[in-house]
């Protein structure tokens, strides 16, 4: 299991969920360091609303099954469309993802900010999908703009963490989403 060390030593942590496979082996990875996560799930850019709901729940029975604080962020659908406005056609690990891990951690930083946590990170830092530097760069914006917060950047790929998540989805039979959740990659899922 991989070892971690958190910024100044701290062991209370808002982790940014974007769903339960991804979340499962970074938060028992956690557990096991002795960090306790609350987890926030803000996703507004997943599509249609009926999947959101369907990754949320998993979230949900998960962080119940071990005995941890889920945060309910709001889905507001039609702001985050408006944030992405003009980048419709930008491919994956384009500017638009950029944005749009802007948008969700600097809502998590603002939770962050006003709830007592001082460290904040997310799992999207775990998907080989994602491009890591713009990850860290949006939540180091987001940290940015609410002093006392800090951004916790970690590559969750690494220490056997992406083999333990498979493992993980199948002991919970997790739902296993097969695109990000925007309707951009869900239109390039269909296109191929």
């Amino acid at each position: 299991m991989l070892k971690l060390q958190t910024p100044n030593n701290e062991n209370k942590v808002l982790l940014h969920s974007c769903c339960a496979p991804c979340s499962s082996a970074i938060i028992e990875c956690m557990l096991a360091n002795g960090i306790r996560p609350t987890l926030f799930y803000y996703n507004p850019n997943i599509y249609p609303q009926e999947e959101y709901e369907i990754r949320k729940n998993e979230a949900i029975r998960y962080t119940r099954d071990l005995g941890l604080d889920f945060i309910d962020g709001d889905y507001d659908y039609r702001q985050w469309r408006c944030s992405m406005q003009g980048m419709e056609d930008e491919p994956e690990r384009g500017n638009r993802c950029l944005q749009c891990f802007t948008h969700r951690l600097t809502e998590t930083a603002r939770y962050a900010s006003g709830h007592g946590f001082s460290l904040f990170t997310t799992t999207l830092a775990s998907s080989r999908w994602k491009s890591l530097d713009q990850i860290n760069e949006a939540g180091r914006r987001a940290a940015a703009l609410y002093p006392g917060t800090i951004f916790w950047e970690q590559n969750w790929r690494k220490g056997g963490l992406q083999d333990r998540r498979n493992q993980l989805l199948k002991e919970y039979g997790f739902y296993n989403q097969q695109y990000c959740g925007c309707e951009f990659s869900m239109r390039r899922l269909n296109q191929q």
